[in-house]
Formats: structure tokens, sequence, C-alpha cells
């Protein structure tokens, strides 16, 4: 079949004729269609070794396909992101998405979204580059005919990847004089911007190119010299770094990581364009051919990708959620203990907590029994929680299951610091090891602060109320509901307590989303200019509450949101007709212990026993799942793919074999 378009292609055509049909018919005939039938671009790279004459009619259809159709916009912009902004360019792909594009009979970039499909992505990735640079070679441009060279009709490539140098030099100097890059690096304008430097030496090369041509000496290029510009290339790189680095102390947003990232692709494609000419340059046939191979995947994968959502936002989102995920680790790291006197620390904390989850509960039964209007009753529970939390976080506090969020952060920066070390791996894993151990004795802690005293508080409460008014605090039927929805046989029990685990992972990230703003918008500094505030509290009073937001605004948002995303997904579930609600640990201990007290512990004992493995299951639901996705999101954001997770499972099994007590209970001398 090969054989038969290639013998089409050599057959005398009109003189004006479009050359894009058959070329989409030779790309349909070497596109790999199912496992059975792989791509048959070895085979059409066989039979023009075999058959050279039969390169005659495909060199001449691409050719003019080139001379037909400007190529400057393809080669400037296919898989850069336009100026317009991360939602304007979601909106933009989702619409043509829904109503593809019309054809623009004079781009090269539009005859290439004719020719692909999206699926050709994934081939065109996993396709061997020396396949298509075996067929630039053996398609040998340079044995075109004149005429199909030099006519009216055409023109060479060249010119048009000059004047993609200079359009992309052009963009790279304004992208380098954003105010957001000068905001996080102001060197760029005190001193000599790298981008300027890069767009000055690509307008230079491009020159100096173009006056070798009109001189008719196009062959003798060995005076210009392309390896400066590739060196202000890597300098620029190395200053969007720079700028990324200083993002993550000082705040990112999705325009600044929009930007840095549009100017990154830039600045590859001039990498890119800049060794086509350093090949043409130097007259080697082997690596012209290797640098418009590459060209060539590159581009067609971009078109391919150009409508992709999913790519784009996961693409973008990549700086904002190392900010929040770094924010949160660095808020983990003090909830991972090291020393007895901070194990003990904690558990004191946790204690605490248990305390105050219990009258948070209290006040939940309170509400309950007032008989308010739903929307009410929901907005209050949502109040009492988000309250409860942030006085917790005041009071120095704990609550195990917000932890997981936090400590999966930290996990993830140490999983990072090893990832790629491919010596002493064994070596390498000891230390997170032990950071893992750290980190489950700490939660142990945590949970039994928080359980150990939520219930004889909730016990003592309970038995406060009835000496006082003479009445259980809750009815027998309201204690007996209160324990079928923490019994563990109940169905729902173990689900609502994973939709809790996903609050509290989210919950998590809207703490490092408020740290991250906070830093980015400069809040606390920004407060120090209220002059009104500084005459009514003081100037030093004033200044302590704002360095107070500066490293507690993102606790107190994350703790005050939690609140709501538990109190409201029951009320949310009956405006939405839908089974939904969630089950806390903490809470349902506490719960647990208002319920015994109300029933007098007159219960059977197996009810007794599967309600408090109830409370149980929650607790390990609630870690579980806000752990899991928190760790995931972590290790995204970082870029990490740990595929030590064996090797990982081992070393915490010989760890634990041989000092279980480590994963338990604190050192027993003070480190």
């Amino acid at each position: 079949m090969l054989r038969e378009l290639l013998l089409q292609l050599q057959a005398p055509q009109e003189e004006n004729f479009d050359p894009l049909p058959n070329l989409m018919l030779l790309l349909d005939a070497i596109r790999p269609t199912s496992t059975s039938r792989p791509s048959q671009l070895s085979v059409l790279n066989q039979l023009l070794q075999t058959e050279p004459t039969l390169a005659n009619g495909l060199r001449t259809h691409i050719l003019l396909l080139l001379g037909q159709r400007h190529s400057v916009l393809l080669l400037a912009t296919s898989g850069i992101y336009p100026g317009t902004g991360v939602f304007a360019e979601t909106l933009r792909r989702l619409s043509h998405k829904l109503l593809p594009e019309v054809d623009n009979d004079k781009q090269l970039k539009d005859a290439l979204r004719e020719m692909l499909k999206v699926s050709d992505a994934d081939w065109l990735a996993s396709s061997d580059l020396k396949d298509w640079k075996d067929l630039v070679m053996l398609l040998n441009f340079s044995q075109a005919p004149k005429e199909i060279q030099i006519t009216s009709t055409t023109k060479p490539l060249l010119s048009d990847v000059l004047e993609a140098l200079r359009v992309v030099a052009h963009r790279i100097a304004a992208a380098g004089l954003e105010p957001e890059m000068l905001r996080l690096d102001p060197s760029l304008e005190n001193h000599a911007s790298p981008f300027l430097g890069v767009c000055e030496e690509a307008l230079q090369l491009s020159r100096e190119i173009e006056n070798q041509i009109s001189r008719g000496d196009s062959a003798d290029m060995q005076h210009i010299d392309a390896r400066h510009l590739d060196v202000l290339i890597n300098q620029a790189s190395a200053t969007i770094d720079r700028v990324r680095r200083r993002a993550q102390q000082q705040g990112a947003s999705f325009y600044l990581t929009f930007r840095l990232r549009r100017l990154q692709q830039h600045l590859d494609r001039l990498d890119r364009l800049t060794a086509l000419l350093a090949a043409y340059i130097s007259q080697n046939d082997e690596e012209i051919s290797t640098q418009i191979a590459d060209l060539w995947c590159e581009l067609a994968i971009a078109e391919c990708s150009q409508n992709n959502i999913r790519q784009f936002w996961r693409q973008n989102a990549e700086l904002v959620a190392l900010r929040v995920t770094e924010n949160a680790g660095r808020s983990g790291e003090h909830y991972i203990t090291e020393t007895r006197s901070d194990y003990f620390a904690m558990l004191k904390a946790a204690a605490g907590g248990g305390l105050a989850v219990a009258l948070v509960a209290a006040i939940k039964i309170n509400i309950g029994t007032r008989g308010l209007a739903p929307l009410a009753e929901v907005l209050a529970n949502c109040l009492n929680y988000g309250l409860g939390f942030v006085l917790i976080h005041l009071l120095h506090f704990s609550v195990a299951t917000k932890q997981p969020a936090m400590t999966a952060n930290a996990i993830a920066a140490a999983i990072g610091e090893i990832q790629g070390n491919t010596r002493e791996r064994q070596r390498d894993l000891e230390p997170l090891v032990t950071l893992i151990a750290r980190t489950i004795r700490t939660q142990l802690a945590a949970i039994a602060g928080n359980i150990g005293l939520a219930i004889p508080v909730a016990l003592l409460i309970a038995y406060l109320v009835q000496q006082v008014s003479g009445a259980h605090f809750i009815t027998p039927a309201k204690a007996k509901h209160l324990l079928h929805d923490i019994d563990l046989l109940s169905a729902g029990t173990l689900i609502f307590a994973g939709i809790a685990g996903v609050c509290l992972f989210l919950a998590g990230l809207i703490a490092g989303y408020y740290d991250n703003l906070c830093s980015y918008s400069r809040i606390p500094e920004r407060l120090n200019r209220l002059q009104w505030a500084q005459k009514l509290f003081g100037k030093a009073r004033w200044g302590r509450v704002s360095e107070y937001i500066r490293n507690n605004l993102g606790v107190l948002a994350g703790n005050f949101f939690l609140g709501f995303l538990l109190g409201g997904a029951a009320g949310l579930g009956a405006l939405l007709g839908l089974p939904l609600d969630v089950r806390h640990t903490t809470l349902s201990s506490a719960m647990w212990g208002y319920s015994l007290f109300a029933l007098d512990f007159q219960l059977p004992w197996q009810l007794i026993l599967t309600t408090a493995l109830g409370f149980l299951g929650i607790g390990i639901m609630n870690l579980g799942v806000s752990f899991y996705l928190a760790l995931s999101v972590a290790l995204r954001a970082r870029g990490v793919d740990f595929t030590q997770r064996l090797s990982l499972g081992k070393a915490l099994g010989r760890r634990f074999i041989k000092s279980p007590r480590e994963f338990l209970l604190p050192p027993r001398k003070e480190i």
C-alpha cells in the first residue's frame, strides 16, 4: 500500500494543485492503528532506501506545501502559550474542542493540524527520533529540482526560520521585563538583562546569515558563531529558575506561573531554532536532518495537544501547588516529634485538643435541640466547628486528624531529596524510614491524647448536666441514633469517614493557599501601613499582630474552613438529596461518651465494642484518606515519581521487626 501511495505522488499534477490531501493519505498509511498494526514509518524508510526514486514525489509534495503556506506562525507559536492568561486560554481550548477551527490555506500551522489527530501525540512521543531523521536523510531535499525550489509559488524555509527567530527573540525581551519578574528579581532592571541580551544576539545572528545569503555566498558561513547565543539562552534559563525559587519563598500566582512557563517555552523554541541554524551554518547534512526531525516531532506533538485542557492546567498548577504544599510541609515538621520532650508536648497538646472537641460536640448537640431552621442549623454547626478549631490552634492544642495533610508534605519533601539517587539506595532510605517512624509515633500520641481526654470530658459534662438539670444531656433515642452513626457495622460509617478525610485534605490545601496569598500579596507589610491601626493599638503591638498573621494566617484559615467543610457536608447532602455526611474520629469518640452516659451504660457489650471499633475505624479512614491525597499532590507538585515503594516497604518492615518501640514510643533518652 505504501508503494502505491508513493507512486501516486510521482504522477504529474496540475500547476496549482494542493499537496495536502496526498500527504494526509500517506500519514494515514504510516500511522499505527492498533497493537497489531504498529507504525509503518520504518517500513517507509526501508522502501525509500531500496527504491530511491520513490522519494521524488514525496519530496516535491513537501516542498510545495512549504512554499504555498507560511511557516513563521508554526515555528514561532506552536506549543507556546499565548499572552492572554490561564483562564482565557482555558476558555479558548474548550471552545476549540467544541467547535473545531477552520483551515487557513495560507498557514502551515493549519495544514499540520489538518494532517494530525489528537491521538497522534502518544505515537509521536514514543516514536524513535532516528526513524524520522532517516526519513529526512532519504528525502534529500537538496536534490529537489531547481524549479521546485525557486518558483514564485514556493520560497525557502530558511527565511521563515530566521523570521521566527526574530519573533521569538522580541517576545523573550518583552517578557523578561514583566513587572512580576522585576518584583521577584529587581536586578533585571538594575543590570543588563539576559533576556535583552538574548534578543540582541539572536537579531545579530539572523542579520549575519541574511547578509551572507544576499552576497550569494551561502555555502561558506563557517565564520558565523551561534555558540554565544546558546550561552545567553542558558543564562536566561538560569534566571527563570532563580525567579521560581524566589516565588516559592515570596508567593506564587497563576499569572506568574503562566508567564514563567511561557517565557521558558520561548527560550526552548529559540534554542531549537538556533540549533537548526547552527547545523545549517556548519553544512552538516546529518545534523541538519537530526534538527529537522526533532523540530518536526516537537511541533507535531504541540499541535496534537493544543486543546488539551487537563495537561494545560496540570502544568500551570505545578508551581502554585509546590508553593502550597511546601507551606504545609513546613507546618508539618512541627507535627513530627523527635525527642521525648517533644513527644510528651504533643501528647499534652492533643489532650487539650480532646478537651476542646468534647466541648464542641456538646455545643453541636445543644444546637440540635434548638429547633432551628435547616439552613440556620447548618450555619450554626459550621461556625461551631470552625471557631472551635480556630480556638484549638490559638490555645496551642492539637487535633490528630489535621496532622496527616501536613506531615505528608514533609515526607514528600524527604522523598524528593532521595529521588533519582541510584547509588546506595538502601542507605538513602534509612533517613526516610526514621522520619516515617517518628511520624507514626507522633500520630499515635495525638490520637491517644485526643480520644483519651475527649471521652472522659464528655462523660463529665453529661454527668454535670444531669446533676444540675436532673435530666440527661441527650435523650435515649438521640443516643441510640448517635451510636448507630458510629457503629462499625452500620452502612456508610467508613464511607462518611473517608469523606471527612477529603475535607481534612482540602483544609490542608486551603491553609497552604492562604500562606501563599499572605506572602504573595505581602499582607503583613500592608497591614503595617495602616496608620489608624497603629494609633489605636500602638505601633509595637500592631507589629506583633502583623507578624502573627504572617506565621498563622494559613493555619487559621484552614481550621476555619475545615469547620465549614465538616459542618456543611450534611446540609449539602440534604440540599441535593444525597446521602452525604461526615464522620470525624475525635468528635465521634466524644459522642460515644455522651451516648453511653445517656443510656446509663445499659446496652449490649457487642454494641459497645462495635461502636468503639467504629470511631477507631473512622480515625483510620480520616487519617489514611487525607494522608494519601496530600502525599499524592505533594509528590506530583515536586515532579516526583517514587519508584522505591517496594524497597521502602521492606525497609519499614525490617526497622519495625528490629525496633518496634521506635514506631510506638519516644526514645528512652533525650536526643
